[in-house]
């Protein structure tokens, strides 16, 4: 039988024979691009909570300490295995309840939550000035995703678009105002009334810098990385997301104010309390 193949496919091969010595930027001795770009003076800047903060209000209840340390499945009737060390059962259990959710209720997100689930995505571990090791793994530790999150119902947040800036663990309010109709337009109707809308552009010389033309590969590898840790930090907070990979390029890259170039959107997730079916 004969498939239609398609000539884009070839960068999801390994292409590292492509990557010769002495032709990268980096082997030119090209100064190493910025992990992002810095806020302009003007910009408002908003420090969020420190990422386990919501985690240290959990354990401040008892009853909510009582309820995480059974491992009680609300959605289904089976448990993880008691047997294995408590670690394990928790990423059973997150791994087996995660599902791609898409009906949302009213009640908005708390900062704290927001703050968790941007840490959970990008959040840096160890800043080494040029390069960090943070919550997920990147092809040379080049990192080379902006974050951007539509602000809808957040708690302590005004309506709005921000950048996520993970090595001071802030956001830049990029514009307020409620511009849900444009952002739905541009996600080919799939907004679902989000609390917020995570969204990944690629700035691909921060990889192409080291890699060269293997940079794209590596690029789609970190935002897989990226959106599943999403996934199970959303499921930890008994949040849910749902991928969106089928949306209109042009008009979410002038949503995002990228050059569509240089800068390009390359995912989004809205995120909300899940509603019952």
């Amino acid at each position: 039988m004969q498939y239609e193949r398609f000539e884009g496919s070839w960068f999801l091969k390994s292409n590292w024979h492509l990557v010769k010595t002495g032709q990268s930027d980096q082997s030119k001795g090209v100064p190493v691009p910025p992990q992002e770009e810095p806020p302009a003076p003007e910009d408002c800047v908003i420090n969020l909570p420190p990422p386990d903060s919501i985690l240290r209000a959990f354990e401040e209840s008892r009853e909510q300490k009582r309820a995480a340390a059974s491992f009680e499945d609300t959605r289904t009737s089976e448990k993880p295995f008691w047997g294995v060390p408590e670690r394990a059962a928790v990423l059973y259990h997150l791994l087996n309840n995660r599902r791609s959710r898409r009906k949302y209720t009213m009640e908005p997100l708390t900062i704290e939550e927001l703050s968790y689930l941007l840490w959970a995505i990008e959040g840096v571990k160890e800043n080494h000035g040029k390069f960090s090791f943070r919550t997920t793994p990147s092809g040379g530790a080049r990192h080379p995703l902006d974050i951007y999150v539509f602000a809808h119902k957040i708690k302590g947040l005004n309506v709005g678009l921000y950048r996520y800036l993970p090595v001071e663990h802030e956001l830049v309010l990029e514009r307020q105002g409620d511009d849900s109709i444009a952002l739905n337009e541009a996600l080919n109707g799939q907004f679902w009334n989000a609390a917020c809308v995570i969204m990944w552009a690629a700035v691909p010389y921060r990889s192409e810098w080291r890699y060269g033309r293997a940079a794209y590969k590596l690029v789609a590898l970190d935002t897989g990385h990226s959106c599943q840790n999403l996934y199970l930090a959303c499921e930890s907070l008994g949040l849910g997301t749902c991928a969106i990979g089928a949306y209109d390029q042009e008009k979410l890259d002038a949503y995002l104010g990228l050059d569509g170039e240089e800068m390009f959107a390359i995912y989004t997730a809205p995120v909300g309390h899940v509603a019952q079916p």
